[in-house]
């Protein structure tokens, strides 16, 4: 069997680390696409001990013809895009930016797929932020999608792109409607590291409080790792799709806070302080899911409960303050 070529937008963030390594574990050729302006930052691949097994390729997702000359150069069998402009609160910001990379560059991608490498299979990475304030829970791939953010707007035209480049031109495309994933990988604008290294930071003495918006947010939280696995299931059906993913349980931000910080036996309540600030303009109440759909099909499952995943970040953050505590300097992962 020859070796199989994958192209990995977005590589060196938290998924595209975790998805290099399972497919690197798999055989594959695994090549990086990364913004060909930036020095990127291939922190997660060294903590993943795979940052010189992974080919770094410089590709743009608002440049067509950089995208077209990449895909040619590469021929990849498999596509995954994962590049976003995808911190949600940045995009009421960043409408603009947001929309072109997140929505037409998807857009920029199919039709250069079309023109290079049309038997290529392609997956999208939708997201659980489309489904917005739904009025049904939990929220599976017939839910009818309400968008509260720029973000997204851009990933749900981005999301319909792949439809119709599926219905229309045949394309092998799937798109993994994923909700919250997260890991010790994930960034810390993102509440859940912004929850986790607060808490290891404040056990060490490095800082004093944590500032949050809203505590009753509810989100449908799994680990990154298996989330990516359920990418790797999609494209390998012979019929491409669209898949929930997610664990079909649902928890506050408040319970995230409070879990983080009973792992370092500190009382929450003694150091967070709730930030108006810092709530979204338009908020997203309650997003959980159903994954029957890729339980059938892909056979994939959720593993890590809720606690276990906040309980490991935990974890992972007080090795990080250790560090900075020692080193005095701060240990961040971009």
């Amino acid at each position: 069997m020859m070796e199989q070529t994958a192209l990995i937008t977005g590589v060196t963030g938290q998924d595209g680390a975790y998805l290099a390594q399972l497919l690197l574990e798999r055989g594959y050729r695994v090549v990086g696409a990364v913004r060909r302006a930036s020095t990127p930052s291939i922190e997660r691949l060294e903590r993943l001990g795979i940052a010189d097994a992974v080919e770094l390729v410089a590709m743009d997702l608002t440049d067509q013809p950089s995208i077209r000359r990449t895909l040619e150069q590469v021929a990849p069998n498999e596509i995954y895009n994962l590049a976003a402009q995808s911190f949600v609160g940045a995009s009421f910001d960043l409408p603009v930016m947001t929309g072109d990379v997140t929505g037409l560059g998807v857009a920029r991608l199919i039709e250069a797929v079309v023109e290079a490498c049309p038997d290529a299979r392609v997956y999208q990475a939708s997201t659980s932020e489309m489904f917005g304030n739904a009025p049904i829970a939990p929220q599976d791939e017939r839910t009818p999608f309400t968008p509260r953010s720029p973000y997204a707007v851009a990933k749900l035209y981005a999301h319909w792109t792949c439809v119709n480049a599926r219905e229309a031109n045949g394309l092998h495309v799937s798109s993994g409607i994923l909700f919250n994933h997260e890991s010790p990988l994930r960034g810390e604008e993102f509440v859940t590291r912004k929850v986790t290294r607060a808490a290891a930071r404040i056990k060490h003495g490095l800082q004093h409080e944590l500032r949050i918006g809203n505590l009753d947010a509810r989100r449908d939280w799994g680990h990154a790792r298996e989330y990516v696995d359920a990418m790797h299931r999609m494209l390998q059906q012979e019929t491409p799709d669209d898949y929930v993913i997610a664990t079909g349980e649902s928890h506050s931000v408040g319970e995230l806070v409070e879990h983080a910080f009973a792992a370092v036996d500190l009382d929450w309540r003694e150091h967070v302080v709730v930030d108006t600030e810092l709530m979204r303009p338009l908020e997203v109440n309650t997003l959980i899911g159903d994954a029957s759909k890729a339980r059938a099909t892909l056979g994939w499952e959720p593993r890590t409960t809720f606690t276990e995943l906040v309980e490991l970040m935990v974890a992972a953050d007080l090795d990080l303050a250790e560090r900075e505590r020692r080193l005095g300097d701060v240990v961040t992962l971009p």
